[in-house]
């Protein structure tokens, strides 16, 4: 392996391994590019003399790129040229593939997990499901197996980047441009749901953006297809998603989970890009979840207030607690995303409202009584004020005798 592409391999798994950041790392590359003769000659060494890692460390991750290398050798038809990133479930290489001459993304899953059947099976399905995709605004999906006991899944590699990657350097994405961002996904979507695929992870790190500015859904890892009633039936009770951007019902394990736990998805991602936090924090996992099932959503527009109220509805009703009012599809979503961008009103997101309020009439209002808000039925709030309007009479009555009787 070339030194650039062991240099690269080395400093991602640094990073991925938070033992120091990227602008350290950068620090330590253009120390490397210099090529001062005082500097040491390898980025390890660089990253050790500036004091980012130990020896220690370092021994550790070149024990693990010396083992993606011997890994990733094992693929015919392609040359590694780097690593991409890593997550607990595989990790992502940068290749080339040399029949075709082309830039690939490969992803690995690790050894420990290639031992383990259940792992094996959900990787090549990840892959199957993907290969069934074709959208410009999806990760596309090339090719899926194994060679000498290694399992890899080919995809189309997307020089970019995440829409992770902006928030987490304190980006806040104006009106303009989430809308236009979130049409993209929202037509991935429909094209994924129209093939009987749920995503089931939508959320920043899985978005991606390319240097012409075309958005790319990534990672199936997750996903499942809406006919297959085993997985769903082995999977009822389990959570499935990432705690900050997951729908109640998929927190509650349901059987019958269907696309508009991804529509759930977009709308806590959107949240995030215009506001700049997640729509629920906590300390744990746990408690986040909790926060999706019970606490009502801070309006985007309340905390983020140049946004439209429009937009403002679209997030809501994409972030209804209850799915029957959130958007049916994506379609759906895509009539109301293009009406704001072009400064109109939002009008299948505000039917959801009227109709809600409707429904809220019919079961009671809500009286707020010392800073507590307590549900009455509608009949009684009328027999209420009938009964008030009796008394005002009985007192008018009365004090008309009152007078009257005066001499």
């Amino acid at each position: 392996m070339a030194k650039t592409n062991f240099d690269s391999m080395f400093g991602r798994l640094v990073v991925d391994k938070n033992l120091c950041s990227e602008n350290e790392l950068k620090s330590c590359i253009k120390i490397l590019k210099e090529g001062n003769s005082e500097s040491p000659a390898t980025l390890q060494d660089i990253l050790i003399d500036q004091g980012f890692i130990t020896k220690t460390q370092s021994k550790r991750v070149l024990e693990e790129v010396s083992e993606a290398k011997k890994n990733c050798d094992q693929i015919p038809g392609y040359k590694i040229e780097g690593k991409l990133g890593s997550g607990a479930m595989a990790v992502v290489y940068k290749a080339k593939q040399l029949s075709l001459n082309r830039t690939v993304a490969i992803k690995v899953l690790p050894n420990k997990f290639a031992e383990k059947s259940n792992y094996v099976e959900r990787f090549y399905k990840e892959g199957q499901l993907a290969a069934k995709l074709n959208h410009n605004n999806i990760v596309q999906a090339i090719d899926v197996g194994e060679a000498h006991g290694l399992y890899y899944f080919v995809m189309e590699y997307v020089e970019g980047k995440t829409i992770y990657d902006d928030l987490a350097a304190g980006k806040i994405f104006s009106e303009k441009e989430s809308l236009e961002i979130m049409i993209q996904l929202a037509s991935a979507l429909e094209h994924a749901h129209a093939q009987g695929l749920v995503h089931r992870d939508i959320k920043p790190k899985n978005i991606m953006i390319n240097q012409e500015n075309i958005v790319k859904l990534a990672d199936l890892g997750l996903a499942r297809a809406t006919s297959d009633l085993e997985a769903a039936k082995n999977e009822q009770g389990k959570a499935f998603g990432t705690p900050y951007y997951i729908a109640p019902e998929q927190i509650r394990g349901e059987i019958d989970i269907d696309g508009r736990a991804d529509i759930y998805g977009l709308g806590a991602t959107f949240y995030h890009m215009v506001t700049g936090r997640v729509p629920f924090k906590a300390d744990n996992p746990s408690d986040v979840m909790k926060k999706h099932l019970r606490e009502p959503l801070t309006p985007p527009d309340h905390i983020n207030t140049s946004l439209s109220a429009g937009l403002s509805e679209i997030i809501e009703t994409m972030m209804a607690k209850n799915k029957n009012e959130r958007y049916d599809n994506p379609t759906d979503l895509l009539t109301d995303l293009r009406s704001v961008l072009n400064g109109d009103t939002p009008l299948l997101a505000k039917r959801k409202f009227d109709i809600e309020s409707l429904e809220s009439l019919e079961e009671g209002e809500m009286v707020e009584v010392e800073g507590e808000e307590v549900l009455y039925k509608a009949s009684t709030l009328i027999k209420y004020k009938i009964a008030m309007v009796v008394m005002a009479a009985i007192i008018m009555l009365l004090l008309v005798s009152l007078i009257a009787s005066k001499p």
